[in-house]
Order: C-alpha cells, then structure tokens, then sequence
C-alpha cells in the first residue's frame, strides 16, 4: 500500500511516513515527525517535530499531536510526544511533547480521544482510555488503562487515576482517583464501584465483590484511609487478591492524596 500525500499538505523531507499513510489537505507535517504505517492525518492538522505515532492512529480534522508544551520552563528541548497503535484524536484535540523534566509524553494503544480533549505536557496515558468531548488534562498526569474520563472534565497536574475508573462529565478533579471506581460531585468524589464497566471486562463476580469490600472499609466504615489500609491488609481473603493488593499499591503510592467520600445531605 502506497503512501498517499495531498498536494497541498506541507510534509517536511525529513520526516518518517511508513507504508500506507494518508496525510489531508493543508496539514502540516514537521521535521523530526514519525507517522507509522497505515496511519492517517485529516486536514488542517499538525503534527510536530516531537511526534512519534504508532501504526493504524487515526488523526482527525484540526488535531494537534507533538507541538510544543505549554509550560513557561520549557527551552525548546528536544522532547517527543510518543503514540502507540490504533489510537484516535477527533477534531482540534491537542496532544503536547514533553518538557526537560522528563522528556516526553507517552500514550498507549486503542485511546480515543473525543473533540477538544488536551493532554498536557509530560503526561502518561495507559490503553483502552476515552477522553470524551473538552476533558482536559494538564501536565505530568498518570492515566491507567481502561479509564473513561467525561466531558469538559478538568484533571489538576500531577493527577493519577487508576485503571478501569469512571470520572462523569464536568467534574473538577484535584487529587488521585483510585482503581475501579466511578467518581462523581464536583471536585471529585468516591460513589462507589465502576460496577458496570468491571461487568462488561469480564471481571468475576467474586473480583467485584473483593473490590467493593476493600472500598467499603476505606469509605463507608468510619475509619481513616491509614486504618482501612490496615484492615484491608489484615484480611487474607482480600488479600488473596491482586485487584485488592492494587489498590493499596495506589493509595500507598498516591502524592495528592486520594478523592474523598460523598457529602452526607442532611
């Protein structure tokens, strides 16, 4: 399969097109770029010199992938911002290199990325993660696999969101969100378990139950977090499990600390 390059895009000589890409009208291409093979970039793009894009990515119309960070300490360093496979970026996303700090952005395989969506500076996305419409996420974040976040969602830098959590839209989140979790209130908060997306990945039912007792001594048993941690530990039959051990991995490495319970109403 040929490459196929509109004549009115401006494809820099030097950068690397592999096997059947397909590069839109008025798209600008950077030197220094990598497009692997079967990936296509729409109109009006541009990918820039730190973009590094894996095989079969789907870039839409407007979309910005490797462009220089927003960040006031970056000096033009030679930073990358590095795709994996299958991924997609919809219209006027904005994906950014990294800084000196380290180096480059990093996005696993099959993402989604809806319009609007920003991925900052020197963030780290895992796979199977949607960004719906305007999420926006500022630097030096950690997203784990299989995260769904909802739309005009701000992300606070530094963030780490565990895998297979859900984060419902317009939703402020100014510290860690946990493994499995669906979170919710504004800024965000623990309501329980993603139980419908654990579902549908084929989590076991006894998985699911292991988790939500976890979650419940640290959420719903006036404990602290340090205390419900301790129980947890104490509790072979939790134990035995890796999803639980996970989770305690997370909240013991977690630097902003993890989202609180819901508010009781009174």
């Amino acid at each position: 399969m040929s490459t196929l390059i509109d004549p009115r895009a401006i494809v820099s000589s030097r950068a690397e097109l592999g096997t059947g890409v397909c590069i839109g009208p008025y798209t600008i291409i950077e030197e220094g770029a990598v497009i692997g093979d079967g990936s296509s970039v729409a109109s009006h793009a541009l990918i820039g010199r730190g973009a590094r894009i894996g095989r079969n990515c789907v870039i839409h119309h407007g979309a910005v992938v490797g462009h220089t960070p927003q960040d006031l300490k970056y000096r033009n360093e030679p930073t990358t911002c590095e795709l994996g496979d299958r991924n997609e970026v919809r219209e006027y996303a904005v994906l950014h290199r990294g800084t000196a700090d380290s180096g480059r952005t990093v996005i696993g395989n099959d993402n989604y990325f809806m319009a609007f969506t920003h991925v900052a500076h020197d963030c780290v996305i895992g796979d199977h993660v949607i960004l719906s419409n305007a999420a926006m996420m500022a630097g030096h974040c950690v997203v784990e696999d299989w995260v769904i976040v909802g739309g005009i969602t701000p992300i606070h830098q530094f963030v780490h969101i565990g895998c297979h959590a859900m984060i419902g839209g317009g939703i402020r989140v100014p510290k860690d969100i946990p493994p499995y979790v669906l979170a919710g209130d504004s800024p965000a908060r623990f309501l329980g378990l993603n139980a419908v997306g654990l579902r549908r990945r084929g989590f076991k039912p006894e998985v699911i139950t292991a988790i939500e007792s976890a979650y419940k001594l640290l959420y719903r048993s006036q404990l602290n977090i340090s205390r419900g941690m301790a129980r947890i530990q104490e509790d072979e039959s939790l134990m035995t499990f890796q999803e639980v051990r996970h989770i305690l991995e997370f909240i013991g490495g977690s630097s902003r600390g993890i989202i609180g319970a819901t508010r009781t109403r009174g």
